[in-house]
Parts: C-alpha cells; structure tokens; sequence
C-alpha cells in the first residue's frame, strides 16, 4: 500500500503576512546596517560610542566629520550640558579629563572668556578648582600668572596678594606662593608622611614626631664620632662620594647626619639658652623641620682643616658632590628661596638624576619641587 504524502499549503492571507513580516525585517536589518555603518565612521575619529549615538541622532555627524578627531567634541557630546551653540567653542578648548569639564566651559563661556583662556584655567586646576574658579567674577588678567606652567588656579588670590605686597613679577610671585612662602615661617606648614629620595622639608614643611627613615650605622671611618647614623642608601652614595674624593687627595668627614625629633629639640633649646629667641628663630630648624630628620642630610667637613670653606675639600664638593647624587643645598644667593642661611657644610642625597638637573640648572631643591614634583 502506498501512502501519499500532502504538500502543506499555505492560504494566501498567511503567504501575505510572512511576506510583510519578512520586508519589515529586511527593512530593519538595512536601517541596523546603516546605523552600524554611520556610527562605525564617526568612532573610527576616535569618538566614542555614546559620543557617537548622540551625534547620529543629533544630525551632527557632517559637522564633526569635518572637524575630525577632538577629545573635546567627544566629551561634549558625551555630556548632558553640551549646548550646540557652542560646538565651534568646544573644537578650540585643550581638553582636560575632568569631571565637571562641558559644564564649566559653558560657565566660562557665558561670562565671556575668550576659548584660549579657557584652555589655560582648564590647565591649571582639577574639576573641583575650575567649579569653584567658574563661580567667580570674570579675572580681567588671566594671563598675568597662567602662562607659567606651573601655576596653581586655586591659588589666585594669593598670587595677587602676594604680588600686590611685595612687587615681584608673576614667575617669582607664583614660586613663592606654590611654595608657600607667602606665609610666615613655621605658619600652616604642610606635612610630609611619605619617605623619598626628592622629598622637601623646610619652613613650611615638617615631619612627625614619629618619623624616621630607613636608618645604618655609619663608620667611624666616614664620621668624626661614633654612633651616627644615615639613610642606607644615602651613606653608601656617600662613601662611594668619599672614595672618589681620597683619589684626589681630599678627605671628607661626615660632622652630623641623621637627627630625630627629640634630638632637634635638644638642639633648639640648647642654642636658645646660649643666643637667645632671635638666633633660633632665624638660624635653627625646629622641630620637624629639619632636614637631618630624613637621614638624607650630611653636614660634611675637612679632615686636614677647621674651616670647611677655605679647604680644598670644599671646593672639591661644589664640583664633583652632583655626580654622588647630592646637591649643596643651602646656597648664599638662595637664601630668600630656601628659608636658611648659608650652610657650606650642608648637602642633601636626592639621587644622582636629580642632582644633576639642579647642579645644571643652577637651582635649589625647592625650585625642582615647584617646577618637576609639585603636581
């Protein structure tokens, strides 16, 4: 017996609708295709891909098209504030990853900043310094301190007070001021937790009771007297330094080095009851505030004469001390930078890098801090 098989037939009302239904999703895959395509173009300038979506949808393609890749753009058109207004605007802005970055232009740009200003208040500050910079009035002489690269947008108004008082130009205003120095001695002084080889400790930045670096020994062969001690890597530069020196008929000795807290304030005392106020004030570190403290610090003398300056280990260490990775840290002709009077005696280890850039550049620590460190 043969079965015979049924072809299944479709009526013609169910052949329409799969018919629809198969254009409708032809027709969406071509529109996804399409979309795929345009946001492919934009993202290939780099923009990403919400950027992207919002400038399909926003008819803006052709528009950034021409303009190209612009971190700007991007960030605008990733945000909520972008105002399309402002597009052009946005183009000439040097972009800053920031927070707040579109809705601080606009701000800047409705109290009628020029884009090239904008680009340096952008420069100068994080998100939280441009918000609070953007609430105020419109800074006729913006340019006056933010050409120097290192300026500080929060610290505005201590850059005019500053240079309003004193009538140093603006690179010396602002130096002044990232340092600090536009505050008296001693007063609001900023506190360095952390041990490095470039860290600063002056006037206007201290130390913990507590702290203390990674300390040896050192030898009796390097140091007028027994127990003194050092950072570890700082002694060895400066026995390698000390070494260096012998081949050339010098003899050095290491007077002081490392001092704790406790100990700098048996020092401060003990010059206050021979000199009195005024010395310490003005000759002694106080507490904290000593450099001997990081065992960074050498005080360095002559084995073969009493007055370190006339020997010829002193001329030896102005020459040669950079290539050990120290640096004659307290200068006559810097004493306004430093803080300190002129110490021929007093170098400081910051690494042999380092101690090159400021024996080349001709400059003091705090000048490397405010120029390469002070972020």
């Amino acid at each position: 017996m043969t079965v015979t098989k049924k072809k299944l037939r479709l009526k013609g009302p169910y052949v329409l609708i799969l018919k629809i239904i198969g254009g409708i999703a032809i027709i969406f895959l071509a529109v996804f295709l399409f979309y795929e395509h345009e946001i492919a173009e934009i993202m290939a300038l780099n923009y990403s891909k919400l950027a992207s979506k919002n400038i399909l949808f926003s008819l803006k393609k052709d528009y950034v098209l021409s303009v190209g890749e612009n971190a700007t753009l991007n960030a605008a058109f990733e945000s909520n504030s972008l105002k399309e207004e402002y597009l052009d605007n946005y183009t000439k802005i040097k972009y800053q990853k920031q927070k707040n970055l579109i809705r601080n232009i606009n701000i800047l740009l409705n109290k009628g900043y020029r884009v090239d200003e904008i680009s340096l208040i952008l420069e100068h500050g994080n998100s939280k310094d441009v918000s609070d910079f953007a609430k105020r009035d419109k800074v006729k002489y913006l340019e006056e301190f933010y050409t120097i690269d290192y300026a500080k947008l929060k610290y505005y108004d201590r850059y005019v007070a500053y240079s309003y008082e004193t009538g140093e130009d603006e690179a010396t205003t602002v130096l002044s001021v990232n340092l600090n120095m536009d505050k008296a001695d001693y007063e609001d002084a900023v506190l360095v937790k952390d041990f490095s080889y470039d860290m600063l400790v002056n006037k206007h930045r201290y130390l913990s009771k507590d702290f203390e670096p990674d300390l040896v020994n050192i030898s009796e062969d390097y140091a007028v007297e027994k127990g003194m001690k050092a950072e570890r890597a700082a002694l060895n530069a400066f026995i390698e330094m000390y070494k260096a020196a012998k081949k050339d008929d010098c003899n050095l000795v290491i007077t002081s080095s490392y001092r704790s807290y406790q100990e700098q304030e048996e020092i401060t005392e003990t010059y206050r009851e021979l000199y009195g106020d005024s010395y310490v004030e003005k000759y002694v570190a106080k507490p904290g505030f000593s450099e001997h403290q990081t065992g960074l610090a050498f005080d360095v003398g002559s084995q073969t004469s009493n007055i370190f300056v006339n020997s010829k280990e002193y001329t030896w260490m102005q020459e040669n001390a950079y290539k050990y990775g120290f640096i004659y840290r307290f200068p006559k002709k810097y004493e306004n930078i430093t803080g300190f009077r002129n110490e021929a005696w007093h170098y400081r280890y910051v690494g042999k890098k380092m101690a090159k850039k400021i024996y080349d550049d001709d400059i003091t620590l705090e000048e490397y801090y405010a120029l390469y460190l002070d972020k």
